[in-house]
């Protein structure tokens, strides 16, 4: 036994309050907030490790230190939880690649632009593992896929948009097309360059394949017209 009750009370001591006061709503919800933290961290290193077809809610609870009742009082079903990990990891990457292009001014300069988002973006090849489960998982299931593809597309938005606030100041290379079509060249070579990253663990040569290949995407001459 790991000594937890149901609901969120954990081995850490922590207990639901039997008088009602005041206050209790919110110590509840900062405690099922860390209830709901401990698991996905713990889900994530147990998905990395063995995959997510070989875990059991009973491994996750383990891990976090939690009975069956603190999982249910968070998600309904493993593939719930699954899709919170990955939620949070992809807006986590998301939102520094918006930040890292939110630096620059109209004039875009791209070889700095491009090193800023290398330098951020989360290369782990533990998060790796867990996004091909995802990805593999979602191929197989329609509902599953749409909010993955949502997920790419707010990715994809995030760097579209900043290229297409540099329209007039910058130019992209006519091959590319439009902004969307330069945000989907990134993460294309995102997802060859992490691919690669899964077979070899080298995130150094990660960061520095991603670096050439972005740069060279987004500021290679298109020619001139005849």
């Amino acid at each position: 036994m790991d000594g937890t009750t149901t609901g969120d009370t954990a081995t850490d001591g922590t207990a639901r309050d039997g008088a009602a006061s005041d206050d209790a709503p919110k110590r509840v919800t900062r405690r099922r907030a860390r209830t709901r933290a401990r698991l996905l961290d713990a889900a994530f290193a147990v998905f990395a490790a063995k995959g997510f077809g070989r875990v059991s809610i009973e491994e996750v609870c383990e891990a976090a230190g939690f009975s069956r009742g603190a999982f249910y009082s968070n998600f309904a079903t493993l593939d719930e939880l699954f899709f919170a990990l990955y939620q949070d990891r992809a807006d986590l990457i998301a939102a520094q690649v918006a930040d890292a292009l939110a630096q620059d001014g109209p004039d875009l300069d791209v070889p700095a632009s491009v090193d800023r988002v290398t330098e951020v973006l989360l290369l782990d090849v533990d998060w790796l593992l867990v996004k091909t489960d995802f990805l593999v998982h979602a191929a197989r299931d329609p509902a599953v896929a749409r909010a993955l593809l949502d997920h790419r597309a707010r990715l994809r938005q995030a760097v579209a948009d900043r290229l297409a606030r540099a329209r007039g100041h910058t130019e992209l290379p006519a091959v590319l097309g439009d902004a969307d079509g330069a945000a989907r060249a990134v993460v294309a070579a995102y997802d060859g360059v992490t691919t690669q990253l899964l077979l070899d663990r080298d995130v150094d040569a990660a960061r520095g394949w991603l670096r050439q290949l972005l740069t060279a995407l987004l500021t290679q001459s298109s020619g001139t017209a005849a």
